[in-house]
């Protein structure tokens, strides 16, 4: 730990900027400031932890909220003036509840809301969906159906789906292309769960095929 703490180039005051981003959607959630201590506190509690040069403390990041950042690594730019924290959130970034801090756009001279572009962050969002039901059922919910029919139901909807994304695409519909795709990406998040897996686990594998 000592020595990677002086290969970090704290500024003048001992901080370094770290910029935090979705592990699963890439998006950047928000930046704040590290010190020594509190990239320790990170590194071993696996909580991003940062130092607050307003109330000159440290602060634990979902400590009030709940919503806490789960480090899955720590990146350092190539001056070492700079981390990148990829984490898996517990919830939205922002106090003010947006996901990320960075909900604001500059657009002709003026300050606009950004618009929301939710991306592939939205698979892990309905793969939690699907976690919760397989915990706590809940009546009438179809995804509660597929568990309860079990692995050869949830399968054999992957394969239809499959065909029907398939047939939109001879139909070279987009509408029914989206649509058909939406279906399919639901049933294999169902699969995934089923089979205890995630869609980290699919971004891992296409991650060691890049």
């Amino acid at each position: 730990m000592e020595e990677l703490l002086m290969e970090i180039k704290f500024d003048q005051n001992g901080l370094i900027p770290a910029v935090v981003q979705d592990n699963a959607s890439k998006k950047v959630l928000m930046v704040a400031y590290m010190n020594e201590e509190s990239l320790k506190m990170t590194l071993e509690s696996g909580k991003a932890t940062f130092y607050s040069r307003s109330r000159s403390e440290l602060w634990v990041k979902g400590a009030t909220s709940g919503n806490y950042m789960n480090v899955v690594s720590v990146d350092v730019d190539c001056d070492a003036d700079c981390l990148l924290i990829s984490v898996n959130p517990d919830g939205p970034a922002c106090h003010t509840g947006k996901e990320s801090c960075f909900y604001r756009r500059v657009e002709d001279g003026k300050l606009t809301d950004a618009p929301e572009t939710l991306g592939v962050g939205i698979l892990p969002e309905l793969q939690a969906v699907a976690e919760d039901r397989l915990k706590n059922p809940k009546e009438g919910s179809y995804t509660n159906y597929l568990f309860e029919k079990g692995e050869d139901k949830i399968l054999k909807k992957v394969g239809e789906e499959a065909a029907e994304v398939v047939i939109a695409g001879k139909n070279r519909s987009k509408s029914e292309i989206s649509y058909e795709t939406a279906d399919l990406l639901y049933h294999l998040t169902v699969m995934l769960v089923d089979n205890g897996m995630s869609w980290q686990d699919i971004f891992n594998e296409l991650e060691k095929r890049r």
